[in-house]
């Protein structure tokens, strides 16, 4: 370097007050452009980006009917990107979220559900009603993309969006107390006194979230109500889809589900991928894993692979769960310290994986897109691409190099 400063003024004085220029513009490049470029090298989104993600920014499921996109698929492709380091589809993900299932503005109104292809051949909301596991994924994704990003205008959307879901989608339980309703409508039956429930759109790390966020808000006292609802409702250590909570005489109680039933399946299999990927130091940690015992003894009597559906109520499964199960379970086994069944799982993960992107196999040339999201969670925690701090933060594997701070 010294050599060729040198040479420059040596030779050629204005070269050299050029070559001082250009090095000055460089120390004082802004550390969010550095940050731009800090991505990891992730397969399995980059399968997934392929496969799902349109260039809009929607993501799409093509073995539906009504072609549709969700909220969910929106939010957890957001929180994905964020984990690779993707900031270009990251802010594609939510801006395509803001204009269809927020009409524009998500600082004033909750995403719609669901879009799609509605019966007139139009495209639009076909639901306007919310789904509560996507806000809160939307706020997570939102609020640790300001923090590692320092982006304070996703903090200020998070911050937003975060005080709609406080305001619509909470309610307070006589005898019990604060939880997260399903959605901002229906799920409270007034002619019964009692309201729906469902346990997997409560993911422990994201209510550390919210609590350290807003430590006077309500997120802590649902943390421990989420895990006061998983053993009330998991009889057998088996989680349901759906519980309802009913005020009775003489006193209120959880009951099965009378719409849904005693049925553990496509919903319930994400309780044990949340307790799994909650980090161990916290407090509920144990509790939850506890709670959730009765899938280890389940998944070994079937040769190790998990079934499709179990009941509840009397421990009887039926069918081979899709491998996506096999992979929401693996932070679980992990947990758990079933190394046997961990191994089992991640043999038929990766072989299921290679297989479903072959044209022959996959729906309207697409993989299963649920089997892939459980895949991208389950794959990308054991792989170490991610982890989640016990305030509920995200450890990545991009932080350290890029921001120079410790996992």
């Amino acid at each position: 370097m010294v050599g060729i400063r040198h040479c420059l003024l040596r030779h050629d004085p204005w070269l050299m007050r050029l070559w001082c220029a250009l090095l000055l513009l460089l120390c004082q490049m802004p550390l969010a452009s550095a940050q731009q470029h800090c991505t990891v090298h992730w397969p399995l989104w980059n399968d997934f980006r392929t496969h799902f993600v349109q260039d809009s920014g929607r993501v799409l499921d093509a073995s539906t009917d009504k072609q549709h996109s969700s909220s969910e698929g929106q939010s957890y492709a957001m929180f994905f990107a964020l984990v690779a380091g993707d900031r270009t589809t990251f802010d594609r993900l939510w801006e395509w979220s803001i204009n269809n299932l927020g009409a524009g503005d998500l600082s004033q109104q909750l995403p719609s559900w669901i879009w799609g292809r509605a019966d007139d051949d139009t495209w639009r909301v076909l639901d306007d009603n919310s789904a509560s596991d996507a806000d809160l994924w939307f706020v997570y994704a939102l609020l640790e993309a300001g923090r590692l990003w320092q982006e304070p205008n996703y903090t200020r959307q998070a911050h937003a969006l975060l005080a709609l879901v406080e305001s619509q989608e909470l309610a307070d339980l006589p005898g019990f107390g604060l939880m997260l309703l399903p959605g901002r409508r229906d799920f409270i039956k007034h002619e019964d006194n009692a309201w729906q429930l469902n346990p997997s759109y409560l993911p422990m790390p994201l209510l550390r979230r919210l609590q350290s966020e807003s430590p006077s808000g309500p997120w802590g006292g649902i943390a421990n109500n989420t895990a006061a609802l998983m053993e009330a409702v998991s009889p057998l250590g088996l989680a349901p889809d759906w519980a309802t909570y009913q005020v009775l005489d003489p006193s209120p109680l959880f009951i099965t589900d009378p719409i849904k039933g005693p049925v553990g399946s496509y919903d319930a299999i994400r309780t044990y991928l949340w307790a799994g990927l909650t980090a161990p130091e916290d407090p509920l940690y144990s509790r939850m894993l506890k709670a959730l015992n009765g899938m280890v003894a389940l998944t070994r009597d079937q040769g190790g692979v998990p079934p499709e559906s179990v009941d509840m109520t009397t421990g009887v499964s039926k069918g081979t769960g899709p491998f996506g199960f096999s992979a929401a379970l693996m932070p679980y086994f992990k947990a758990k310290g079933q190394s046997v069944l961990l191994t089992h799982q991640q043999t038929r993960v990766d072989a299921m994986l290679r297989k479903s992107v072959l044209s022959d196999s996959s729906q309207q040339g697409q993989p299963p897109y649920y089997d892939y999201v459980l895949s991208l969670f389950g794959m990308g925690w054991i792989n170490n691409y991610f982890r989640f701090k016990p305030d509920g933060t995200l450890s990545i594997s991009w932080e350290k190099e890029c921001l120079g701070t410790s996992n």
